[in-house]
């Protein structure tokens, strides 16, 4: 796109010019920005009499859902919605967390909100609500969150930021035609996304799929079978054994400390929060000058299972170690597992059947994956080393090939996603002029 005619300069510190007729002001110039409660007002069972309370974790990708709203009596409802009343069209976004990503109310229902921001585009003759809400996801909004927001555990950015928020005033015609350009141009590209990221879901299904044969039939389709005597097992090769982990292998609950034992330096602490996407990410690491016993030192090749966690969904989640951690430790959350046949044990880690099995198993409780459950869990394993070795090199060459166009996808994902906010941060900021710009028509023969 061109941009406009003439520009001038602005004396603001993140953009140094706007186009010449547009100006700039404070978002509360605009419209009323408001904010839902910050108390924890008592739950109720959902009814006719009681009122959704939306927070933070019910804006998801741009949509306000209330299939997991809590619900609040009438009266609360009422308190809250005298300081921070909802309708159609206002604009919502969460405060405190993950900052930004604003949502359009595009329903009638009635609601109360929580921790959430609220803007009354409603109530405002000055600002199309489509361009304010790409505006608010823009670049240029979220470097003035960075520079204003508060950290600690959570991040938040107050009530006052968001009303002094720089903003741009223009006829409201243009914001208009800003709006039309982008909900186009982000809708091809968000279509683009959604395939990339169905086709990777097929090929993770197909990865998936392939381990999962491998570890319970083999690779010869025409194989004799027997009944492994295992109901979830079903039939494996006559050849294969049926065995308990703790006869192919070892494991070992990892090393207890407390935040006093933490240091600058000392013995590297591997935790569930360094097994990312299948790899080992050692951005985040703990060192502690606790004396630690040889058992908990790690040797390339053991297994690093994730054994205890808030999310039963990370139960299991694992790595194969390689040098990078040779004499490393690791936590009480996390269990490692040594074996002779540790390149086989990994593939069958990271199948369905080894998750299907884990979650049996983990209380109500506590999730976490025992040494005991661990160890009694039953597999089909091939005895003959060449068929191990068979299986290893096809599971290795053919995830190597799928993880590769994952990878690449990823990054293609990774690309439209920096794409798409670039030409928002571009249009809402005046840096192009989509004033004449006409969605391309298809010529009917």
């Amino acid at each position: 796109m061109e941009r406009y005619e003439s520009y001038r300069s602005t004396d603001l510190d993140l953009i140094n010019e706007i186009p010449v007729h547009w100006q700039t002001g404070k978002m509360n110039y605009f419209m009323e920005v408001k904010d839902g409660t910050h108390d924890s007002p008592s739950y109720v069972d959902e009814d006719e009499f009681s009122f959704p309370l939306v927070t933070s974790k019910d804006l998801v990708s741009g949509n306000l859902e209330f299939n997991k709203c809590k619900f609040i009596t009438k009266e609360d409802h009422y308190q809250i919605i005298k300081r921070s009343d909802v309708s159609k069209g206002d604009i919502l976004m969460p405060m405190i967390g993950t900052v930004g990503s604003p949502v359009i109310v595009k329903t009638d229902r009635e609601f109360s909100i929580k921790n959430v921001a609220l803007f009354k585009t409603s109530n405002s003759n000055k600002i199309n609500v489509s361009y304010l809400n790409y505006l608010l996801s823009s670049d240029f909004v979220e470097r003035q969150f960075d520079l204003n927001s508060n950290g600690g555990v959570q991040n938040f950015v107050s009530l006052s930021v968001l009303r002094k928020l720089n903003v741009f005033y223009f006829p409201i015609n243009e914001q208009t035609h800003i709006a039309n350009y982008l909900d186009h141009q982000t809708a091809i590209i968000d279509a683009l996304i959604e395939k990339k990221e169905l086709l990777i879901q097929k090929l993770q299904a197909q990865r998936q799929a392939i381990i999962n044969e491998a570890v319970t039939k083999g690779l010869n389709p025409n194989a004799n079978m027997k009944d492994s005597g295992i109901e979830w097992l079903g039939e494996i090769p006559e050849h294969w054994e049926v065995k308990k982990l703790k006869h192919l292998g070892e494991s070992i609950t990892g090393i207890t400390y407390s935040p006093d034992d933490v240091t600058d330096n000392g013995t590297l602490v591997l935790r569930s929060s360094n097994i990312q996407n299948g790899k080992l990410e050692l951005n985040d690491t703990v060192y502690v000058n606790k004396q630690i016993a040889k058992k908990y030192i790690t040797i390339t090749g053991d297994i690093l299972l994730c054994s205890r966690n808030g999310s039963r969904n990370l139960i299991g989640k694992n790595i194969m170690l390689d040098a990078r951690v040779e004499n490393q430790s690791w936590g009480a959350f996390m269990t490692i597992y040594r074996s002779d046949y540790n390149s086989f044990m990994y593939y069958f880690f990271n199948s369905d059947i080894f998750t299907g099995l884990s979650s049996l198993f983990l209380s109500s409780t506590i999730n976490q994956l025992t040494i005991g459950v661990l160890n009694n869990m039953q597999i089909a394993f091939p005895t003959d080393e060449n068929e191990r070795e068979s299986i290893i090199r096809e599971l290795k060459t053919q995830t190597k090939k799928l993880n590769k166009i994952i990878s690449l996808n990823n990054m293609q994902i990774k690309k439209l996603k920096s794409y798409r906010q670039s030409i928002i941060s571009e249009a809402v900021t005046g840096k192009i002029d989509v004033r004449d710009w006409q969605p391309k028509t298809t010529q009917m023969a």
